[in-house]
């Protein structure tokens, strides 16, 4: 794992004990919301855990709220970066200042439904040890209903948002992932920088015998902050559209389906307005250098089935059980 690059500003390293889970918080300004994601990890129950908010660069009089939230206190830490590093990068660099056996991670613009979400997740990853993740439900700020913008499932599945069902993917506002797992597979992929990190790692764990479960008991309220949120019009489209590519080539995705992939990005890049975007992210896609993490895609779209070397977990569907 990455060794931590940056500075330990308030708060307390966890304890050198075993303990269940370190809760793991980005910070960018978004002060208000930052502050009530902290209180609401701070508030979690039933097991042990450490608070790691990691700052990317918020403003001077940010940096200080959060500073005072942390100092004294034994059960978080504060680090900044000093500069934002990206999502993958950042969360990367948050995890490797603890070594809970979880890592249970919540947006910044989020909070945890109750008090024994991270519990119930820990337990649940406990329970279910071929899990490597869990995707929590994605709830609106309220939690009132769905939060439709943070749906990363099939369509046909939103029926089911507040049950079990094993997944290919997990949503990023609110997650779990078992430490073994990470340690195993490296972590998100730093050079995405920013959006399809969560499905990057989603194939690797796959590849590597995991399963992934979307765990509609469990949920987070998500209130999707303007401040600091890379809008269509900023440079989301360029990552989205430059990460998903990247991530098909380390796949080996075959050119013919990268072509009516970027056959359909030029189209939405040009009903978005945002045409320049879509090109400037293709081209890097293709400029990114892949090294030694090459994979290689089953026709299903999928990786292949575990082979010789990787771990050998229980079916994926024993996951679902009993609520799915």
């Amino acid at each position: 794992m990455i060794a931590p690059a940056a500075a330990l500003l308030a708060g307390s390293h966890p304890p050198s004990c075993t303990y269940d889970a370190d809760i793991l918080i980005l910070s960018l300004d978004r002060i208000e919301e930052t502050e009530a994601a902290i209180r609401s990890a701070l508030a979690q129950v039933d097991l042990g855990r450490h608070v790691i908010v990691f700052d990317q660069g918020s403003a001077p009089a940010a940096l200080a709220r959060l500073t005072a939230l942390a100092s004294l206190r034994t059960d978080m830490l504060l680090a900044s970066a000093g500069t934002n590093l990206g999502v993958a990068a950042g969360r990367n660099r948050a995890a490797s200042f603890g070594h809970g056996r979880a890592l249970v991670v919540l947006d910044n613009d989020a909070e945890f439904a109750d008090a024994t979400t991270a519990a119930r997740a820990v337990q649940l990853l406990d329970a279910q040890p071929a899990l490597a993740a869990i995707g929590f439900r994605i709830m609106n700020g309220d939690g009132s209903g769905e939060d439709d913008a943070s749906w990363g499932y099939p369509a046909a599945l939103r029926a089911q948002a507040a049950s079990r069902f094993a997944s290919a993917t997990f949503v990023g506002a609110g997650h779990a992932i078992r430490r073994q797992a990470w340690q195993s597979l490296g972590g998100y992929d730093d050079n995405l920088f920013f959006t399809w990190e969560e499905y990057d790692f989603a194939l690797r764990a796959i590849d590597q015998g995991w399963c992934l479960l979307h765990a509609g008991d469990i949920a987070v309220h998500h209130k999707l902050a303007t401040e600091r949120r890379v809008g269509w019009g900023g440079r989301r489209w360029f990552f989205y559209v430059r990460n998903r590519l990247y991530i098909a080539r380390k796949w080996q995705t075959p050119w013919t389906t990268l072509a009516i992939r970027l056959a359909g990005y030029s189209m939405r890049s040009v009903r978005l307005g945002v045409p320049r975007q879509g090109i400037a992210g293709a081209v890097a896609a293709f400029r990114m250098p892949l090294g030694p993490d090459v994979h290689r895609m089953s026709h299903a779209g999928l990786p292949d089935a575990p082979g010789p070397g990787r771990p050998s977990h229980e079916p994926c569907r024993a996951c679902v059980s009993p609520h799915g």
